[in-house]
């Protein structure tokens, strides 16, 4: 890891230990952007850039037709002045006019990070953990500057981006457009790789190749979404899972995005990341800063997979934060698919008692326990308990259940208001909302304006006041709704395109403050299920409920396409009854079980009318997963089969060290005449020895990865294997 300057040639060269980043000032203080990927270890200008005359290219110099912005590779473009693709920002000056020239100040290298003043960040514990570069950039005519940020670490193939304006000007400057990252390849060679989706089928794999012209996703939506995730992948041609190169871009933002690939005239690739220009603007008044969100770069030679480990281990280690980044996750019931809104708290503790018996360690009262929540109607708001359904209140339910021996939980929906509740009655002005427009309602429900510093400050002492009443351990946070007339009565009218970030920086302030309150509380994100499975989250909550779908068939495709990018301890992943409840499939306990023992475990259904021989199963899965839970939450996710690719999924669980490993393999329709299948495992040690704990056989780490393990023949539909590996000696 290092950052190395060349004064002489003016050159930044970037280091971790597999990846290597280049750039370079020339001529009157343009960055341009040199190399991105396999690590060298002196660059010494073998693929300098090339000048030629473009003919319709326009050129700053009058002398030089050679030299034009349009055919060069630059760090951070704009536009207007001569680079005719989509610019990394836009400014729109008071007399009307959007051009502006960053050039080169200054610059400084020191070792750490810097925290990402009101945003979510990557950190680290130690300084000697990374190393930055601030590049200074200026504007002489407005005196505008940006500070273009750049992150390595020295335990991970990353680099961070993201860029702080300063209005050092006299006058006023409206940001248009301020993205986190922008990079220039000089090919167009790739694959994009994205992931899309749809509440309950959350993530899915889109692959296809790049061609002239414009290209991406994006979220308008007011969240990151399950339409699209933050997050895109340029793929070089027969790259997959184990081989190839990949450059890879993740925002670690929770609300729009923009994320786009441009194949310009000369076949050149611009991929640029950040906020969603559309319906956004931020005023800078003179001395005013703005920061963007954090760009998380990572490059991988050795294909998806190998990209997949880096960002799952520094997203499970340096974004999530919080005593439960390392602990492991308790196995819960909650009662959501249960009981829906129709329970009391004897109901509650009867599913309770029941799950204790199981060995079930925590149990989550879902939506339902405030006001005069019957359905999804009325109270969003009111965070107060309904007495009729909890005569003795929170305290009495939580302690009924502690005193089984399990922790307690509670879901919530803080940044949401009914119309029918309290508070929307008091403060009507509180919510999203345009003048002389009618609301739109998702749910039956509208947003509060977290632009509004009385709103969060309201939204932070409900939720306190709850949780300080009773001994909660855990906390849902839901979201069940997008953004419609977003517009905020306490902002002005040349600051009502801010509304939509305000909001979330209002949302991060108000989790930060709610943590910080309770950091013996494991809180658990919710948008609809995946809605809002996103890097800015993870900085708060350190994990998400996966998808609103609990079907173990399709819960093959969403495990997997989340696993791209975020790390198994982030997926809450429940068994729910059968016929499913999203889907109508009949499966077996078993894969159910499988499927969800692939994440954070637990239970989302009745469990007072199971079979004797169905809790029996489930004490079984109980029992297995607390022995396999750490290895399952913090060992390294291998994928070897793609539910995306053929009727079998099949993925790995394998331990830092390499002593242990969990295989899984799932069939979801039996065929005839099927094949034989023979798995080969992945992440294993070749000169470890591998005990296969259900049938004592010993196997060589080697023979695991290379020849393969035979799948036992297995009958019928929706069908799984568990299967457990441990080291017992070396070869």
């Amino acid at each position: 890891m290092k950052i190395e300057f060349d004064a002489e040639q003016k050159i930044f060269h970037l280091q971790s230990k597999n990846t290597s980043y280049v750039m370079q000032v020339i001529r009157d203080g343009y960055l341009t952007h040199l190399y991105w990927g396999k690590r060298i270890h002196t660059y010494r200008q073998s693929n300098p850039l090339r000048f030629i005359d473009r003919g319709f290219s326009p050129n700053p110099d009058p002398d030089d037709r050679t030299f034009s912005l349009d055919t060069i590779p630059q760090e951070y473009p704009a536009y207007g002045n001569g680079d005719f693709r989509m610019p990394a920002y836009q400014v729109q000056l008071g007399n009307g006019s959007t051009v502006t020239d960053f050039r080169y100040k200054e610059h400084r290298i020191y070792e750490g990070k810097p925290a990402l003043e009101g945003l979510p960040a990557t950190y680290v514990e130690h300084n000697d953990e990374a190393k930055t570069l601030e590049i200074i950039v200026e504007d002489s005519v407005t005196g505008l500057t940006a500070t273009l940020m750049y992150t390595v670490f020295r335990d991970f193939d990353a680099i961070t981006r993201s860029v702080r304006f300063h209005n050092q000007g006299t006058e006023p400057i409206k940001l248009l457009r301020a993205l986190s990252a922008s990079v220039d390849f000089r090919d167009h060679e790739y694959d994009l790789l994205t992931l899309y989706g749809a509440h309950i089928n959350e993530r899915n794999i889109a692959r296809r190749p790049i061609v002239p012209g414009l290209q991406g996703v994006d979220s308008r939506r007011g969240a990151s979404s399950a339409q699209q995730n933050p997050f895109f992948a340029l793929l070089r041609k027969g790259s997959d899972e184990h081989q190839g190169e990949v450059f890879a871009f993740s925002l670690v933002y929770s609300g729009n995005f923009h994320a786009q690939v441009e194949v310009d005239q000369f076949l050149t690739t611009r991929a640029s990341i950040g906020l969603n220009p559309f319906d956004f603007s931020w005023l800078l008044a003179p001395g005013e800063q703005f920061q963007t969100p954090e760009a998380v770069m990572v490059y991988s030679s050795q294909g998806i997979n190998d990209m997949s480990l880096t960002y799952n281990r520094l997203y499970r280690t340096r974004l999530s934060r919080g005593k439960f980044r390392d602990q492991v996750r308790p196995i819960l019931i909650n009662n959501w698919e249960a009981t829906y809104f129709d329970f009391n708290a004897d109901k509650i503790e009867q599913i309770a008692k029941q799950g204790q018996e199981l060995g079930i360690e925590l149990f989550v009262l879902d939506d339902g326990w405030f006001g005069k929540r019957d359905d999804d109607k009325s109270s969003l708001g009111d965070w107060v308990v309904d007495r009729h359904k909890l005569p003795n209140g929170l305290d009495d339910l939580a302690r009924r259940v502690r005193n089984m021996g399990m922790e307690f939980g509670l879901w919530f929906e803080p940044e949401m208001i009914s119309e029918d509740s309290n508070l929307y009655r008091a403060h009507p002005d509180w919510c999203l909302h345009v003048p002389n427009r009618p609301a739109t309602l998702g749910r039956n429900q509208l947003i509060l304006d977290l632009s509004r510093k009385e709103v969060c400050d309201y939204i932070i002492e409900a939720v306190s006041s709850v949780l300080s009443s009773a001994p909660i351990s855990y906390v849902k946070w839901d979201m069940n709704r997008h953004m419609t007339e977003i517009g905020s009565a306490a902002l002005p009218p040349e600051r009502q395109r801010e509304t939509a970030h305000r909001y979330m920086l209002g949302l991060y302030r108000v989790m930060e403050e709610i943590i910080s309150r309770f950091p013996d509380i494991l809180f658990e994100s919710c948008s609809g299920g995946g809605g809002r499975f996103d890097p800015g989250m993870l900085y708060y909550m350190p994990q998400t409920w996966t998808s609103d779908n609990t079907d173990a068939v399709s819960r093959l495709k969403i495990q997997y396409g989340t696993s791209l990018v975020y790390p198994v301890s982030s997926m809450g992943a429940h068994v729910s009854t059968v016929p499913n409840h999203q889907v109508h499939r009949v499966t077996s306990l078993d894969i159910r079980g499988h499927v969800a023992m692939s994440g954070n475990f637990g239970y989302e259904l009745d469990l007072t009318k199971l079979t004797e021989e169905e809790k029996k199963t489930v004490k079984e899965q109980v029992k297995l997963y607390k022995e396999i839970r750490p290895l399952i939450q913090f060992g390294d996710f291998y994928r070897i089969l793609s539910p995306f690719e053929g009727n079998e999924t099949a993925w790995a669980f394998v331990s830092q060290d390499q002593a242990e490993a969990v295989l899984c393999y799932f069939k979801v329709l039996s065929q005839p005449a099927e094949p034989v299948r023979i798995l080969k495992c992945r992440g294993l040690n070749p000169d470890f020895l591998y005990q296969h704990l259900d049938t004592g056989e010993v196997f060589g780490g080697d023979e695991l990865m290379n020849a393969g393990l035979t799948i036992p023949e297995l009958k019928g539909d929706f069908t799984s294997l568990l299967l457990r590996f441990k080291k017992v000696g070396e070869a």
